[in-house]
């Protein structure tokens, strides 16, 4: 009887075992990696949608929960309307504290209505976090570097634009209410969503000298008619109402400012660059990055994500600027911009002065010429991504919604009596089309510039010692020289912070040893040597540029088990032990 007892629980455990094998193979069935992406994460976040401030928020607060060794999570500071600006850094702290490695910053949605710099923002802080886990380059890199992501700096509007009526470049500016049409009051006449679905789209009328007609094979296009021909629509402009009798409509609201021209570098006041407000720093949002920035120097490069337009855009802003960047920088912008290109399919390399507009008091120019951080700014979504053939203007717009969003782009016309026109119609694009990715090419485009985000950041400076030597000099003395090599693109220095002295020289020490002079090596072939005579043990070097090295020379006296440092703000630190 017990042998039949002890039989039946060998039969069941083996059919437990034989089920539990069953069930593993059967999840394992169920997902399969995909290259180049993150396998069941932690933290399941949809990037085919868009966030409101508090989603943002929460998706940041579960990856520091989920991630605690790799991501930290504080507030910086606060919007206009009380609201935390929420920072991610990221890096592996198990090597190190984040400020000891050389830093990337990352924002975006400066401008409430370019919204998907936030996503684009976020999709950077779960893509590293969860990516560590399986990906030696990811390890490497949060091994040597740090990135902060902060991926809204404008969350008071960002809100606004989803929540309250808005068109698809409403509102560009934060919550500040001013007086935008000039008549001595203060948001008298904001937007009227006069149908209720929180779009703010476009009114026509019927009208015997319209020069409109409906097109017969699709309703929602107006076309013009010939010259010799009748119409029989009118376009009287923005869905809305006059509220202030001027004869304009929404035409006061959300203010005009501009926060991208509140930089404190070639600032220029509102009646040179309109869109300034007072005096640089005027608004907390960009007050509390500059101040963050301030006390990182470790970062040494930054993109911020705006859009739209499909550009990868670095600076000068104003041409009287061109002078700030001389040849070795932008031979850097160069190399990492027209990598971009290749990267970002559609996207193009510019200069904001030359190829789009004169930006003054912009946060591109304020990174680079304030602190001589590398920056870019990518204006996302470019036509392209739809069939992948340059845009076709308008008449593109209305295929994407037939072929491609199944008409979910597109307020269809319908009749609203209008308090002051009298019967119109209501209809047009909605506020999250055109300017912003429809859902399905919102991951692929995100991925696309985080990429090349992430190779910014892989060429910050990357510094080792090596080709460490000693020579015999007779008399109790020897002569030690090392090499400090960049592996990276970047120079410790760019020429901006060399011409300004923005950030402290690199520091190499040598410890363990007497030392009875320092140099560094300026010729080795000649022995052209340059002497530092205080505190000779510490040679100060200016620079390290990209991909290259410097030879420092010690003489001493005494010290067989020596080691030497560097320690660079922005290049980091290294050491090598004999």
């Amino acid at each position: 009887m017990k042998k039949m007892k002890t039989t039946k629980m060998l039969i069941a455990l083996a059919v437990g075992v034989l089920s539990l094998g069953s069930y593993k193979a059967d999840a394992q069935e169920k997902f399969f990696r995909a290259v180049g992406t993150p396998h069941n994460p932690k933290v399941d976040i949809a990037f085919n949608r868009y966030y409101t401030y508090e989603g943002l928020v929460d998706n940041m607060k579960k990856i520091a929960a989920a991630h605690p060794n790799l991501a930290k999570l504080e507030s910086i500071g606060k919007s206009y309307e009380g609201r935390d600006m929420w920072t991610l850094t990221i890096t592996d702290f198990s090597t190190g504290k984040d400020t000891d490695k050389p830093g990337m910053w990352i924002d975006g949605n400066i401008h409430s209505n370019e919204i998907q710099g936030g996503e684009f923002s976020l999709y950077g802080a779960w893509y590293l976090t969860e990516m560590f886990a399986d990906n030696e380059f990811i390890q490497q890199l949060l091994k040597d570097k740090v990135f902060y992501i902060t991926p809204t700096i404008n969350p008071d509007a960002r809100n606004d634009f989803f929540l309250e009526p808005n068109t698809a470049n409403s509102p560009r500016s934060g919550m500040m209410i001013l007086d935008n049409d000039g008549d001595g009051v203060a948001g008298e006449d904001g937007m009227d969503d006069l149908d209720g679905d929180g779009h703010i789209t476009m009114m026509i009328r019927k009208s015997p000298t319209g020069r409109y007609i409906k097109d017969p094979q699709d309703p929602r296009k107006l076309i013009m008619v010939g010259a010799d021909k009748m119409g029989e629509y009118e376009m009287l402009g923005q869905e809305g109402t006059d509220g202030d009798g001027d004869g304009r409509v929404n035409d006061d609201g959300v203010g005009y400012y501009d926060p991208n021209r509140d930089w404190g570098w070639n600032w220029q006041p509102d009646y040179i660059q309109r869109g300034a407000l007072k005096y640089p720093f005027t608004l907390p949002e960009n007050r509390s990055i500059m101040e963050f920035v301030m006390k990182h120097p470790n970062i040494a490069g930054a993109q911020s994500f705006h859009n739209s337009g499909g550009m990868i855009l670095r600076g000068p802003g104003a041409e009287e600027d061109v002078s700030t960047y001389n040849r070795n920088d932008i031979r850097i912008y160069d190399a990492l911009g027209q990598k971009g290109e290749e990267m970002i399919p559609g996207y193009r390399y510019l200069t904001v002065y030359k190829d789009l507009y004169s930006v003054f008091g912009g946060e591109l120019d304020w990174f680079y010429g304030v602190r001589g951080v590398f920056t870019f700014s990518n204006e996302l979504m470019v036509p392209y991504l739809y069939f992948h053939k340059q845009g076709g203007g308008q008449n593109e717009m209305f295929e994407v919604d037939e072929f491609l969003t199944m008409g979910d782009a597109f307020v269809m016309w319908k009749e609203f009596e209008h308090p002051q026109f009298g019967t119109v119609e209501i209809g047009g694009f909605k506020k999250t089309f055109g300017r912003a990715h429809p859902g399905f090419l919102l991951e692929q485009d995100a991925h696309r510039n985080v990429a090349f985000t992430i190779y910014h950041a892989y060429h910050t400076p990357k510094l080792s010692i090596m080709d460490v030597k000693e020579e015999d000099l007779g008399g109790g003395l020897k002569a030690i020289t090392a090499t400090i090599y960049n592996e990276r693109l970047m120079p410790t220095h760019a020429s901006q912070d060399l011409k300004y002295k923005i950030e402290r020289p690199d520091y190499v020490t040598i410890s363990g040893a007497k030392v009875v002079a320092g140099f560094v090596v300026e010729d080795e072939d000649f022995n052209k040597l340059s002497e530092q005579k205080n505190n000779p043990e510490k040679i100060l070097v200016d620079n390290v540029p990209g991909m290259t090295g410097v030879k420092v020379k010690w003489i001493v006296s005494s010290g067989s088990n020596y080691s030497i440092t560097v320690d660079s703000a922005k290049g980091g630190k290294a050491s090598w032990k004999k």
